[in-house]
């Protein structure tokens, strides 16, 4: 152990003493609550990462191993609250950096601060005895039960359009109860949810009626506008106030606890922003997404890393070509097809950049091999950015209305979406109208254009058309200072959205950005970090894209809960991270009620119509590919067959599934570069797994079979248990269950269905299941699931 381990483990272990033989002092911060946010927890303020003040010092007790970066925060990061890790590692207010420990299991940190407020995080081991909670002793509020997907409580469920009038009903069965209020307020969500905020709205004294011998309590209210609104209940008994409200449950990338559905009861705490509340979607009533969404079945394709079909394109160094050139020097090329992507400092030999590595990947190979991509079922074609650009990502665009050179030409672009079309499949584009690239003639940093652009040769020029793109800090010195780089990037100056000049471009004038490539064939837009961009923004840009395209599909970029961008004004989807993360934890072995409980949030705070058009993720560019998740370098057969689980319920589940290019002849890798590796073609060298490539063309292939997986309405689980997740649709007379288990060991569950009585077909052919009055027997396969289908007389 090192002396300031040793250090840090003593003062960690003294800290009760010292409380005692010292006076206390009050707590810095007052009654603002501080976390520890990183990659531990996805950068969110949890209960169980917030510290407690005691006597001279904050303290948390943390559950974790492996190196974790983080910083610490109140919920809102606030900047007079928001501590980063400055040169020394120690917690300094507005520092940049982030802080960094490594963890090996169960430790106290000890956060204190000296007189001249400079700050110390001390980690040792685990001393630290939280104050427990005062427990709730009052049976009157303890059995008032709500539960926001049972009719007996809340009608109608789920998402509604504006104009809708809702019941609320609550209520016990043992006497005490004396009084409840309904509390409506309207939520305020900005940015990356760094700004929430509750408004009041409405407290709506709720109508007492006998139960049992108990009280019932209801009230009615209706929401005319459109928004997101909280709700939760006041109760009033003899021995005090209490909030009945949501539940503790996480949700994936989520701020805001509580997967909905049964609530519970605590005691109503002086600060409301500590409230729980359950969230109500309120929705235009002419929201509509595009009906053919519903059906889609995307492939997902990074097209530097997918198909090489025009090798005379390719990025090479000395070429003298655009495509030769990342900003002021030569890119970087791979020789071998199947390489792994360049890392730098990862002793691989490449340089000391990011992103400028090529494989020469193109849209020539992407129309090459449409027919493989139409052979795996898929009907839609979601591509990474394809517009010039420096680096291998191109989300860093150095000219928004032209094609990579690298990639191809515009008329490329136009042939492969008729070549497509043919084919039954839809293009959908992506970029960033948030950022753009520092070599680019909008910006010119490093003067490869001709001058013009707002910061040319590192110089701020006023009289760039393109000035008023950006904002800009003359009175700073050092040129990466006088603009905002996109989260301290400074390859990407961040765009001021609120630019007339940038709108006009954007999505206003008639051969906008946006105008433009729906006019050369693309079927919607799917559009990068869309929380960075103004919300004022975003409904314009669907104004223009419907008016141009009415059929257009509009899909979002987040990772939280989406519900303000689905009340018709915005965007029809968005890229389901609450999905990938809960799938691919279930599929790894977790629990299936943390699964089930995550995707009934969605259910429930979502309209139905951007419900059934999720982009329902596993692997992506910016994550681990599935396989890494599942353990390939451990156990390789099992990670597949995990896969293997994880797309049965993709496949089966309302939304579209999206396949990321290469999990389907089972391609791995780890965090970014490696899960962006070329896709391993067997006449380039690569070994494709052509068993695991069958069984998703099955799971495809029985997904466009069968309507009701597509269509059907999704009821609430059957059942959920650690292992076993029993799901039913109904689309019409047509029903289906489907049935999955993560266990290593087949699973028997007995449950109530639906139907009365009659049999169930196995649609992969295993046995047929027999209903007697109501209930079922089913045995679950290990690591996989079964679909069963009835149709009603």
């Amino acid at each position: 152990m090192s002396r300031i381990s040793a250090l840090s483990t003593a003062l960690i272990a003294l800290a009760p003493a010292l409380c005692m033989a010292a006076p206390c002092k009050p707590a810095p911060f007052g009654d603002t609550t501080l976390y520890v946010r990183g990659s531990l927890n996805n950068w969110a303020a949890q209960d169980e990462q917030a510290f407690e003040y005691r006597c001279d010092a904050y303290f948390l007790n943390l559950q974790v191993t492996g190196t974790q970066e983080f910083k610490i925060a109140d919920e809102d990061w606030t900047a007079a609250s928001t501590f980063g890790g400055n040169d020394q590692g120690q917690p300094a207010l507005g520092a940049p950096g982030n802080l960094k420990r490594t963890f090996t299991g169960a430790h106290t940190l000890r956060l204190s601060f000296a007189a001249d407020g400079s700050a110390r995080l001390d980690v040792g081991p685990k001393t630290f005895k939280p104050m427990p909670p005062r427990p709730i002793t009052d049976r009157a509020a303890l059995t008032t039960h709500f539960t926001s997907r049972q009719v007996e409580f809340k009608t109608p469920f789920g998402a509604q359009p504006a104009g809708t009038e809702f019941t609320f009903s609550i209520g016990n069965d043992v006497p005490g109860l004396r009084r409840a209020t309904l509390v409506i307020e309207r939520r305020r969500l900005t940015g990356n949810q760094e700004q929430l905020a509750y408004e009041p709205l409405a407290r709506v004294p709720m109508t007492p009626q006998p139960r049992g011998m108990g009280t019932g309590f209801s009230a009615r209210y209706q929401f005319l506008e459109t928004g997101v609104y909280g709700y939760w209940f006041e109760l009033e008994t003899g021995q005090g106030r209490y909030a009945l409200q949501n539940n503790k449950d996480t949700i994936y990338w989520t701020r805001e606890k509580g997967s909905m559905g049964e609530a519970t009861v605590e005691r109503l705490p002086t600060n409301l922003n500590r409230i729980r509340r359950y969230r109500q979607t309120i929705y235009a009533p002419d929201f509509q997404v595009p009906a053919w969404a519903k059906d889609v079945v995307y492939y997902y394709v990074f097209p530097e890393r997918f198909r090489n079909g025009d090798k005379s394109n390719d990025p090479r160094p000395g070429g003298g070509r655009p495509q030769d050139r990342y900003q002021d020097r030569d890119v970087e090329r791979h020789t071998q097809w199947n390489e792994k992507p360049f890392k730098p400092n990862s002793g691989d030999g490449s340089d000391a950049l990011y992103n400028n590595d090529f494989f020469g990947g193109d849209l020539a190979g992407l129309i090459e091999k449409l027919d493989y991509i139409q052979s795996l079922g898929a009907n839609a074609l979601y591509l990474t950015p394809v517009f010039r650009a420096p680096s291998n990502h191109k989300y860093d665009a150095a000219d928004y209305k032209q094609i990579d050179p690298a990639f191809g030409t515009n008329e490329d672009f136009v042939r492969l979406c008729a070549e497509a079309a043919k084919r039954g499949i839809r293009v959908i584009p992506d970029t960033s109208l948030n950022h753009v690239g520092a070599d680019s003639p909008y910006f010119n940093r490093f003067g490869n254009f001709p001058a013009g652009g707002a910061f040319d040769n590192g110089k701020i020029n006023p009289a760039s058309p393109y000035a008023s793109w950006f904002k800009f800090k003359p009175e700073e010195t050092d040129p990466n200072r006088q603009y905002q780089g996109w989260v301290g990037v400074s390859d990407l100056p961040e765009i001021d959205k609120n630019s007339p000049s940038f709108r006009a471009y954007a999505y206003r004038d008639q051969d906008s950005v946006t105008n433009l490539w729906l006019d050369r064939g693309a079927a919607g837009w799917r559009m990068d970090v869309a929380p960075w961009v103004p919300d004022d923004f975003w409904r314009e840009w669907r104004q223009a894209v419907k008016a141009k395209k009415p059929d257009a599909l509009t899909v979002a970029e987040t990772w939280f809960d989406s519900s303000k961008y689905f009340l018709g004004d915005m965007f029809d989807s968005t890229m389901n991270y609450i999905f990938r993360n809960a799938v691919m934890d279930y599929a790894a072995g977790k629990s299936g009620r943390a699964m089930a409980a995550n995707l009934e949030l969605m259910r429930e705070a979502y309209p139905p119509q951007s419900f059934s058009a999720l982009m329902n993720l596993l692997s992506t560019h910016d994550q681990p590919r599935a396989l890494h998740h599942f353990g390939e370098d451990q156990d390789l057969p099992l990670a597949k067959q995990r896969l293997r689980l994880a797309v049965f319920f993709q496949m089966t589940y309302p939304g579209s599934p999206t396949i990321y290019y290469g999990d389907e002849v089972g391609l791995g890798g780890g965090d970014d570069p490696y899960n962006r590796a070329p896709y391993p073609w067997a006449d380039e060298g690569g070994q494709p797994d052509e068993a695991l490539l069958a069984d998703f063309k099955r799971l495809v292939r029985l997904r466009h079979e069968l309507p009701v997986l597509r269509h059907g309405t999704l009821q609430a689980p059957l059942h959920a248990d650690e292992h076993v997740v029993v799901l039913a649709r109904q689309d019409g007379k047509a029903w289906v269950l489907t049935a999955t288990n993560n266990s290593r060991a087949p699973r028997t569950v007995s449950l109530a269905v639906p139907l009365a009585a009659g049999t169930l077909h196995d649609a992969l052919g295993g046995a047929p299941v027999t209903v007697n009055s109501h209930h079922i027997q089913l045995t679950v396969p290990p690591l996989f699931g079964r679909v069963l289908t009835a149709e009603l007389p």
